[in-house]
């Protein structure tokens, strides 16, 4: 099995493919690491987010305000307390409802909440969120790097769109990492126990190259234009 350093890793490199707005990058990094709380040393955590959920609905419920962020909190949590370990969470069918799921927390909870300033809200929510999801020992020095990178590149726009995208490539990420372990995924579970290896995690590879270079071709990179930069310099 991977290292949550390692899914890290991968959605890192992954994320500045296709990304140059830091908050993206910091859900894709989040979604790769979300995965594994199906896992039972998780299991301290889930309890956390079904109590959240819950006090959540009750304390919205009596302030007549929108509860269903409640409720999706709460779904979240029983999703991960009723999955096995690389079953549903790591299958097609997790990979959209985990999306799905997280990124309407992060939209309730956006719209919810009055803010002024739009992308200070959603950074705000991301720090919750990682909190929640990121291991210890990355945690710190994701804050680090995702305020830094705040400062640096300043502001950007933002839509509900990307921060699916964002959260999807990352889950996906964790699911190809994962194939190539000697155990390997459950991807159509639970309809299917079948399991596939590394050729489902070098297809998806292979069909995400494709797609950063299409993507670098039509809007370009900073990232990609960096490097090959400090190539050139090296020539």
């Amino acid at each position: 099995m991977s290292s949550y350093k390692g899914h890290t890793l991968f959605a890192l490199i992954l994320s500045l493919l296709f990304f140059h707005n830091p908050l993206i990058v910091a859900l894709t990094v989040i979604g790769a690491n979300i995965p594994d709380f199906d896992h039972k040393f998780k299991r301290d955590t889930v309890y956390k987010i079904i109590i959240l959920g819950l006090v959540l609905f009750i304390v919205l419920y009596i302030l007549k305000l929108p509860y269903l962020l409640g409720l999706i909190v709460l779904f979240l949590g029983l999703t991960f307390y009723f999955s096995q370990h690389r079953s549903f969470t790591h299958s097609i069918f997790g990979l959209f409802v985990l999306t799905a799921t997280v990124s309407l927390i992060l939209i309730f909870a956006a719209e919810l909440i009055p803010f002024s300033n739009a992308y200070i809200l959603m950074f705000i929510l991301i720090i919750l969120i990682g909190f929640l999801f990121l291991n210890t020992q990355l945690l710190a020095i994701f804050i680090a790097c995702f305020v830094l990178s705040i400062l640096f590149f300043g502001p950007i726009s933002i839509n509900y769109i990307e921060v699916a995208f964002g959260l999807f490539l990352g889950i996906l990420s964790h699911i190809v990492l994962d194939s190539f372990s000697p155990a390997g995924i459950k991807l159509f579970a639970p309809i299917s126990s079948k399991k596939v290896h590394k050729k489902f995690g070098m297809a998806v590879i292979a069909i995400l190259a494709i797609l950063a270079i299409v993507y670098y071709i039509y809007y370009g990179n900073f990232f990609i234009d960096l490097i090959l930069g400090f190539l050139q310099s090296m020539i």
